[in-house]
């Protein structure tokens, strides 16, 4: 592959249906691997850049709506703009970045790849996340990261309430304020390693933050297995 990719450009607004374009992308109407897409005048519209299989680079100038980029495997994603509920839902590889902000459900149940989301993410940001590492600027909304299984949530900003409720072995990095944890989320202690991780985060996703800010959360691990004195906090 030549440095500099071969680009090609969608237009959503000038009658290409999304159906259209996502063929064209996940590679059903020629080759796409190593191409660059750019697609123009989004207009809100749901699931644009689902289902890409192949190692790609896709620009998308403007505002979507539901589920864009879900299940994505290998291309990398850059949203100018804001996007709507289930962003990079299911991710397994390659990277997301939206410059503005998310809706709610964020990566849900991501399992690999990088989510990048400068601005700010609603509620329920990595439910139930599975290896997917999610780098917000801004803060996030209530319930983030609960039943959040395997990866790391970096946010740079404020939590809201229920931060990793029911969380298993995900790893939270909170700049800001939590307002109110989940059940069985704790505070825990902020080793090297930890920072080293951190660090290694807030570079791949393009953000400047002191890691010395930062306090981490996880799984206090009380909810593992059933037991009646913990009967309130199922």
């Amino acid at each position: 592959m030549s440095e500099v990719a071969e680009s090609e450009s969608l237009d959503l607004k000038h009658g290409e249906a999304v159906r259209a374009v996502n063929a064209r992308l996940q590679g059903r109407e020629g080759p796409v691997e190593g191409r660059r897409f750019q697609l123009a005048d989004p207009g809100g519209a749901h699931a644009v850049a689902a289902g890409l299989k192949h190692p790609m680079t896709v620009e998308i100038d403007g505002h979507v709506g539901y589920y864009c980029a879900g299940m994505n495997q290998a291309a990398d994603v850059m949203v100018r703009g804001n996007a709507g509920v289930g962003l990079a839902e299911n991710i397994m590889s390659g990277s997301v970045r939206v410059t503005g902000n998310a809706s709610q459900s964020a990566a849900a149940t991501g399992h690999g790849g990088l989510v990048v989301i400068e601005g700010d993410a609603s509620s329920r940001c990595g439910i139930s996340m599975k290896g997917v590492d999610i780098v917000v600027g801004g803060s996030v909304g209530h319930n983030s990261a609960f039943m959040a299984q395997a990866g790391r949530l970096v946010i740079c900003g404020d939590a809201d309430d229920g931060l990793g409720d029911s969380i298993y072995e995900a790893r939270i990095y909170l700049r800001g304020t939590a307002h109110g944890l989940g059940a069985d989320c704790v505070e825990k202690e902020m080793r090297d390693e930890h920072k080293a991780e951190l660090a290694e985060l807030l570079k791949r996703a393009g953000l400047d933050r002191p890691v010395s800010d930062f306090r981490r959360y996880g799984s206090a691990r009380k909810l593992y297995n059933f037991k009646i004195d913990n009967l309130g906090a199922y």
